[in-house]
């Protein structure tokens, strides 16, 4: 069983702890907030503590409740805080944040010389086999027409991230990306390949934000059989897909 921290509270924080106290492969043992709140908070009915780091240091912590990895969904000041107790106690890192900087992406990058990292902007397992998926078939058919559209609930005011990443794992523009503002959709993905004769549409929808921990738990769980070294999502996936054709 994998000994587990997280940093991050927020909304997806809170889904994804849910599913990490629910896999039988990881032991959530606490979980950071940038913040502590009064009274000291407990995780719903559970034993797991809820720690403010404006409250705690980080290394006493570790050391009086330690842990083999930790999973990140908190911002991207945040790996200055926890960045160098990774690299010296050669903890796992899961990273879910989408927007490092250049300097704080390099410093990630530089982590994984000492022990296992995965960054990934976007942590659900479904995108990820979709935006690998629709590279596999570009460079099949390089000539075919590729649009993508992206729906989310009605306030969202900006064009997905998500979207945006597709449109460059896939080299093309942005203005090829159509975006719905409709009642609460909660994430709706999808990229279209036109051909002479034949479309194919490659579709992800997300329902809750608990496909955050689903794919957290699933990136953790495969970089526990890695080396050394800093990852992408599409690297697990790759590793996953040649193992299975090895046995086939």
């Amino acid at each position: 069983m994998i000994k587990v921290g997280l940093m991050g509270y927020g909304k997806a924080g809170q889904a994804v702890a849910q599913v990490l106290c629910d896999d039988p492969r990881l032991d959530l043992c606490w979980i950071a907030r940038r913040t502590a709140s009064k009274p000291a908070e407990t995780l719903q009915d559970s034993v797991i503590p809820i720690i403010g780091l404006d409250q705690v240091a980080l290394g006493d912590w570790l050391d009086a409740h330690p842990v083999d990895a930790l999973i990140d969904f908190s911002n991207s000041a945040a790996v200055t805080v926890y960045g160098e107790e990774v690299r010296r106690r050669q903890l796992m890192l899961v990273s879910a944040i989408s927007s490092y900087g250049d300097n704080e992406l390099a410093f990630m990058r530089s982590l994984g010389a000492d022990t296992r990292v995965l960054c990934s902007p976007n942590m659900t397992l479904g995108i990820n086999f979709l935006i690998l998926a629709a590279k596999l078939l570009r460079t099949i058919a390089p000539f075919a027409d590729v649009e993508i559209l992206e729906q989310h609930f009605r306030g969202k005011p900006e064009i997905s991230g998500t979207a945006r990443k597709i449109a460059d794992s896939l080299d093309i523009d942005n203005d090829r990306i159509t975006s719905l503002r409709l009642g609460g959709i909660v994430g709706h993905h999808e990229v279209i390949f036109g051909f002479p004769y034949q479309t194919l549409r490659i579709i992800h929808n997300s329902i809750e934000r608990k496909a955050f921990g689903t794919g957290a738990a699933f990136a953790l769980t495969e970089l526990a059989g890695c080396s050394k070294g800093f990852y992408t999502f599409d690297d697990l996936l790759m590793k996953k897909m040649s193992s299975q054709l090895a046995q086939a």
